[in-house]
C-alpha cells in the first residue's frame, strides 16, 4: 500500500516540505507522524528561517484517511488517530519557524485545520474549502481552535453547519484564512518566492519572537486538542458514523 510521502528540501535558508498521498493527499496516522517529525526537525535547524508547506497534485488535502477512519473499531485507536491532527497543529503552532502555506487546490476537513495552523497562506482560485465532518456524524473538534482563531466564530459556524457546500478561495480570503489568492500557480509561486526570500534574510531572532506573538494565548492547546481528539474518537465509533462511512465507501 502506498502510504504517501513527505519530502523536505532546504535552499537559501528556506525549507520546503511537500506531502503527497494517492488518495487526494489525505492523511493516515503514519503520514501525519512523518510530517510532524519533519516540522520538529526543521524547527531546530539553524540553517532554516522559514518553511513552505505544500502538497503535490491538483488537491491540496482531502483531510483524514477514509480507509483508516472506516477501520477504527475501538476508542483507543479512535483517539490515537485524531491525536495525529492534534499533534500536527501543535507542532506547527510551536515550530520556531514561520510556516507559509501553498494551497493549489481543494481542501477538506483536517486540511482546513492544517492551513489554519500556517502563519501566512497563498492560494489559487481553485482552492475551495469544505468542512464535511458533521455529514458523517463527527465534527471538526480537533481543528476548531485553529480554524476559529483564523476566521472567527461566525464564519466557522457557517463552514461547519453547511458541510456539503464548497466555499470559494475568495470567501476564505475575505474571512482571513487565505492571505492572498491568485489566478494560477505560476503567479502564486512567484509571490511565494518573493516573500520567503525576504523573510529568509531577516533576523532569525526577530522572526522567532514574531511567531511567538502570533500564537499568544494558545499554550493550553496541548490539553485542549487532546480532549477534542477523545470526543472525535468516541463519535467515530457511533452507529451513525459507521453507517455514513459505509455509504460513502459504496
Amino acid at each position: 500500500m502506498n502510504k504517501g510521502t513527505i519530502l523536505t528540501s532546504i535552499r537559501n535558508n528556506i525549507a520546503t516540505i511537500t506531502f503527497s498521498h494517492p488518495a487526494s493527499n489525505s492523511f493516515s496516522s503514519s503520514l501525519l507522524e512523518r510530517l510532524i517529525e519533519n516540522i520538529d526537525r526543521i524547527s531546530k535547524d539553524n540553517n532554516v528561517n522559514v518553511i513552505i508547506l505544500q502538497s503535490e497534485g491538483k488537491t491540496f488535502c482531502a483531510g483524514a484517511s477514509f480507509a483508516e477512519l472506516i477501520a477504527i473499531d475501538n476508542l483507543s485507536d479512535g483517539k490515537r488517530f485524531f491525536m495525529g491532527f492534534a499533534n500536527l497543529i501543535n507542532a506547527m503552532r510551536t515550530c520556531k519557524k514561520l510556516i507559509i502555506g501553498r494551497v493549489q487546490g481543494k481542501v477538506v476537513g483536517g486540511g482546513v485545520g492544517i492551513i489554519s495552523a500556517c502563519d501566512y497562506v497563498f492560494a489559487t482560485e481553485k482552492a475551495d474549502i469544505k468542512l464535511s465532518e458533521l455529514t458523517i456524524g463527527i465534527g471538526p473538534f480537533v481543528i476548531a481552535p485553529a480554524v476559529e482563531r483564523k476566521i472567527g466564530l461566525a464564519a466557522f459556524n457557517e463552514l461547519t453547519l453547511d458541510g456539503t457546500h464548497w466555499q470559494t478561495a475568495y470567501w476564505s480570503q475575505k474571512k482571513g484564512l487565505f492571505t492572498k489568492v491568485f489566478e494560477d500557480t505560476r503567479t502564486m509561486d512567484e509571490a511565494i518566492h518573493d516573500l520567503t526570500f525576504k523573510l529568509a534574510s531577516y533576523n532569525p531572532d526577530a522572526l522567532l519572537e514574531t511567531k511567538k506573538m502570533f500564537w499568544k494565548n494558545t499554550d493550553h492547546w496541548s490539553e485542549l486538542l487532546k480532549e477534542r481528539a477523545e470526543i472525535s474518537g468516541k463519535l467515530v465509533l457511533s452507529d451513525f458514523t459507521k453507517k455514513a462511512l459505509q455509504k460513502f465507501k459504496k
